[in-house]
């Protein structure tokens, strides 16, 4: 009987990974604009909406199984598609999750470690000022950053705002970046990425008639920031907006990282250095692990994971890929496909 049992768990094993290393695709969830963290435990934290409902789910398992999802709050005019959805970032009391609505108002919930949902306050301090729908956030610790892109001024612009106790409380709204050509590509999101007091802000700039991407640096925890600079050498110019804004995470070294399309092309670049084309498509996104870069996009509809040594792996259908690591060997790719969610575990 016990040789029964193992032959059908090793069948059961095998049948559910594939020749590269990675286990087969599932769904999780039916909704729309998901976003993952991992906690302090190594666990998998994943925040999505579906019409008006701002849902919660998460894994124990390193992204094996997840539990039904719950409910954190409903948000009348929720915005989570088109690019544009809700934020989830570990703290150091738990988590912090942001979400837009249609006219334009940033919220803000906190889950503490009991497990208990509370939604704490407005981002915004003026009045549904982020009518693009476009928010980010990055947490460190006790530090959390949040950057949308602003219309109180009658055009777009960067701005933001900080917290020092994990999400709970949030400062008056900073100005970021405004352009010298008015305003900033509108239909991008911007990116965020939080390091001790380092704060990394990238977006999608509209000078000269070029829609290129551009970095700029806090090191007072986003209280003032510094000058923006252009990322690679080449510039894109275009009359309309690509609505693509890229992806920014920090390396083991406390390096910024990016990647972004330009033209229907990929391209990494660090500050200061020449870009490197990786592929061909769009909806970017990256993570760093152990100081090796895995990226992910789409190409013809299908989501695209490149690994550390330059190998392409095609998981199927799907659009806005999110790529989280699970430890230094996997890393957890979710993504949305007809309003399902899907996620497959990837070893490196």
């Amino acid at each position: 009987m016990r040789s029964v049992l193992a032959a059908v768990t090793i069948l059961l094993f095998f049948s559910c990974k594939e020749r590269d290393g990675s286990d087969i695709d599932s769904i999780i969830a039916i909704g729309q604009m998901p976003t993952i963290t991992t906690d302090n435990s190594g666990n998998v934290q994943l925040v999505y909406g579906k019409n008006d409902s701002l849902l919660y789910t998460y894994s124990t398992d390193k992204g094996q199984t997840f539990f039904s999802p719950t409910l954190i709050a409903v948000v009348p005019k929720l915005t989570a598609s088109h690019t544009r959805g809700p934020q989830i970032a570990t703290t150091s009391k738990g988590l912090a999750v942001v979400a837009c609505d249609q006219p334009g108002n940033i919220y803000s919930f906190v889950k503490d470690a009991e497990g208990n949902w509370t939604k704490t306050s407005r981002l915004n301090d003026r009045d549904t000022i982020a009518k693009e729908n476009f928010v980010a956030m990055s947490t460190d610790g006790d530090n959390a950053f949040a950057v949308w892109l602003d219309l109180r001024n009658g055009h777009n612009e960067i701005f933001g705002a900080w917290s020092k106790d994990a999400g709970k409380t949030w400062s008056n709204n900073i100005k970021v970046y405004v352009s010298p050509d008015t305003t900033v590509c509108e239909c991008c999101k911007p990116s965020v990425a939080v390091r001790g007091n380092n704060v990394y802000v990238m977006f999608r700039n509209w000078l000269n008639g070029n829609r290129d991407l551009y970095l700029i640096k806090s090191s007072d925890g986003g209280v003032t920031f510094g000058e923006a600079q252009k990322l690679g050498k080449g510039s894109w110019a275009l009359k309309g907006c690509p609505m693509d804004g890229g992806s920014l995470t920090i390396d083991k070294n406390g390096n910024p990282q990016t990647v972004w399309n330009r033209e229907g092309l990929i391209y990494s670049a660090e500050p200061g250095k020449e870009e490197y084309e990786i592929g061909k498509g769009r909806n970017c996104t990256m993570e760093s692990v152990n100081g090796k870069s895995v990226y992910a996009w789409v190409e013809d509809g299908n989501v695209i994971v490149r690994k550390p040594q330059g190998m392409n792996l095609n998981l199927g259908k799907g659009s806005l890929p999110v790529i989280k690591a699970l430890n230094n060997e996997h890393v957890i790719c979710i993504w949305e496909n007809d309003k399902k969610i899907h996620r497959r575990i990837l070893e490196l």
